[in-house]
């Protein structure tokens, strides 16, 4: 029922492309493990073992914080259309924030959302798809523009103090914050 790939295809690229939701599992050595929902135009496909995803800020930054202790990283698309089907990329990521090096040629292939932080560059190792019988039918109602009204709408120098103090995850694990604030359309 499971078939492992150890590169993207022109079929799992298409897949991907159709799909309006993806999972983000991530894991430290100690501490919790991280199983994040991403939603929005945020991934992107940058060749058969590579690819990013456009991270905005929430609740926390559990991603950034295993990433740079660990490295390990789990994508997980899921199609709730037919036909049924899971696909799982296994590699390893870092955080690339703006003031890094690498920032403008990887946000280049991004149109830049308020709240933006970071994006995470994912090298995959390997790919494995599996039939996702088990898995309800669902239809997309519509995204959600909560998460960007109440970047867009927040006041630039307050957002910049408010995650310039998340230094750490809720374990404890050291994160970068963004140095920037990606806000309303002039940003």
């Amino acid at each position: 029922m499971a078939d492992f790939f150890d590169a993207l295809s022109d079929k799992h690229v298409a897949f991907i492309a159709k799909q309006p939701v993806f999972f983000v599992a991530t894991a430290a050595a100690d501490g919790r493990i991280n199983l994040s929902p991403k939603g929005y135009d945020s991934f992107r496909v940058l060749g058969p073992n590579r690819v990013a995803y456009l991270d905005l800020g929430g609740s926390g930054n559990e991603t950034h914080a295993h990433l740079v202790a660990d490295g390990r990283i789990t994508i997980m698309f899921n199609n709730f259309e037919n036909p049924a089907l899971i696909m799982r990329l296994y590699g390893t990521g870092i955080p690339v924030l703006p003031q890094d090096d690498g920032w403008d040629d990887l946000s280049a292939h991004f149109d830049i959302l308020p709240g933006t932080r970071q994006i995470f560059d994912i090298t995959i190792d390997n790919i494995q798809t599996s039939c996702g019988w088990g898995v309800p039918q669902m239809e997309l109602k519509a995204e959600r523009e909560t998460l960007v009204k109440y970047h867009r709408q927040a006041d630039p120098e307050k957002w910049i103090e408010k995650t310039s103090d998340r230094v750490r995850s809720i374990d404890g694990l050291p994160t970068r914050p963004t140095d920037r604030y990606f806000g309303g359309e002039n940003s």
